[in-house]
């Protein structure tokens, strides 16, 4: 067979599938949308579910003093951030349980609350201090909320009550990246109401939040106090304008552990849905479903990278091993490096071919995928 010669690789003891966190890029991507918005915005940067995958760890170590809050799911999440930097502000996205209250009380963290009933619950938990709480108007979203036409009577209920304190006021964007006029059209009522309970109804401190990344981005001019930056910190734009002035945060990466020589005829994969039109090299890559890389890849035109050069992946993706095409790469062996996403291949490239979005493809990185910073 003939190809391009593959550059041999260095046999470091990696992990059979890893993914590098670029500090640098994800600080990039902070002063990038901080550029765009604004020097006077703050940024919450949101580190859900794992940062996104990213690793909250290395995540919140990368930005903690280059934003001014964080933003999380849940209380499990919440705390382990709160161990990671215990002066930052932290606030829940979701709302508390019941049986979640006191320990969001304990540990200083900030609810997003939605009813005069949930306002009430937290006052009674107040000790030494009032509460901070958040208050999300629901302006469209449909999630969770006070609904905004209640929004003045609710607060005014709830600022009758002594163990709380309102510092912010939030909604949710449901189709910033979709729908202008909508969104437009929710933003500025939602800059009238905050206004309104800011100069009227005792909110004067209450910082005002509205705009996620597609939000950030679209709607600069909408963008308050603070941003809520998810998927564009990790270097995604759901505004494709935008996407060049970003960088990808993580590089997934996996290993090949076999490179066989398969004559023609021959059926690949599960369900034989690639059958070899000719003489093909083929790599096996010690990477699946199991471990977050999409099983919808299947035959959707799917490629990695190895040596530098796209290899289109073969036959359906398994639990724990996907195959990709070499045969132009004449020095391709085990235990070269794949690339599986990075600024070449990104999360928005693996979505589309998919199916899905790039927050599924970030957040779906397993545990099995060894997390590791990328050395400056």
């Amino acid at each position: 067979m003939h190809g391009k010669p593959l550059a041999r690789m260095t046999h470091r003891k990696l992990p059979r599938t890893w993914a590098e966190l670029n500090p640098a890029a994800l600080q990039h991507n902070v002063a990038a949308v901080q550029a765009h918005v604004g020097n006077g915005v703050g940024i919450m940067a949101v580190v859900k579910a794992n940062a996104y995958g990213h690793g909250v760890a290395q995540v919140v170590q990368a930005l903690a003093s280059k934003v001014q809050m964080f933003a999380v799911a849940n209380l499990a999440e919440a705390i382990e951030v709160r161990e990671l930097t215990p002066t930052h502000p932290i606030l829940l996205l979701s709302p508390g349980a019941p049986s979640e209250r006191a320990e969001i009380e304990t540990h200083g963290l900030i609810p997003m609350i939605s009813s005069v009933d949930e306002a009430a619950a937290y006052s009674q938990l107040s000790r030494t201090r009032r509460i901070p709480v958040h208050l999300k108007i629901d302006t469209g979203m449909g999630r969770m909320g006070i609904w905004h036409e209640d929004a003045i009577s609710a607060v005014r209920e709830m600022r009758a009550l002594h163990g709380i304190e309102i510092t912010g006021i939030a909604t949710h964007l449901p189709v910033a990246d979709e729908d202008e006029e909508f969104t437009r059209a929710e933003l500025e009522m939602f800059h009238r109401i905050s206004r309104t309970l800011r100069e009227e109804e005792g909110l004067a401190h209450a910082k005002i939040h509205a705009c996620n990344s597609a939000g950030a981005i679209g709607y600069p001019e909408f963008a308050g106090d603070f941003i809520r930056l998810g998927l564009a910190m990790y270097g995604s734009s759901p505004i494709p304008s935008f996407q060049s002035q970003l960088r990808a945060a993580l590089t997934w990466k996996a290993t090949v552990t076999l490179v066989r020589d398969v004559g023609a005829g021959r059926g690949v994969s599960y369900g034989r849905t690639f059958v070899t039109p000719r003489p093909m090299r083929i790599a096996t890559i010690a990477v699946g479903y199991a471990d977050g890389y999409p099983r919808h890849l299947s035959n959707q035109g799917a490629e990695v990278i190895i040596g530098g050069v796209r290899c289109a992946v073969l036959g359906r993706v398994t639990m724990d091993q996907i195959l990709a095409d070499v045969t132009s790469l004449t020095d391709c062996a085990a235990g070269d490096e794949v690339t599986l996403m990075n600024d070449d291949i990104p999360a928005h490239e693996l979505a589309a071919k998919s199916g899905t979005i790039p927050w599924e493809i970030y957040t779906g990185i397993g545990r099995r995928v060894e997390r590791l910073q990328k050395k400056p």
